[in-house]
């Protein structure tokens, strides 16, 4: 338990709007480069891009996306009234870019030997909903 949490609830878990064209745009199989470009606030497709390149085993590219993902991710928690902890579940469709986004900068993180971002990324997946870190593959 956080000592942010000021009653017994908690914060409430923040709902995030998502990016619903840009979203489309992937699911249609847009390319991810191009959705981006077209779509700069939308994590998911920073970390669309980050996945990628951790797939092919290009994890400086793929940490240079994943930040990406992850601060304009942070920008519309912000937005959305996140204060820097509380619940953002997983469950919430619209808030998996954002953690697919942390989830790819820590195994980015992790591929490069940055210790500190690794344990970072897995504290704030961890802090945002425990089921985040192992839905989405990290340990």
């Amino acid at each position: 338990m956080s000592l942010h949490h000021h009653d017994l609830l908690g914060p409430q878990p923040t709902l995030l709007p998502g990016d619903p064209d840009a979203e489309s745009d992937l699911l249609n199989g847009a390319d991810p480069t191009a959705v981006a470009a077209a779509h700069p606030s939308a994590s998911i497709a920073w970390a669309t891009l980050a996945e990628a390149a951790l797939d092919v085993e290009q994890p400086v590219q793929a940490y240079a996306y994943a930040r990406t993902g992850y601060h304009r991710g942070l920008d519309q928690l912000r937005r959305n009234g996140w204060k820097g902890f509380g619940p953002v579940p997983y469950s919430h469709e619209p808030n998996r870019g954002f953690l697919r986004a942390v989830a790819a900068l820590n195994r980015a993180a992790t591929a490069i030997g940055e210790v500190d971002e690794q344990a970072r990324t897995l504290d704030l997946l961890e802090d945002c909903d425990p089921a985040a870190a192992p839905a989405l593959g990290v340990r």
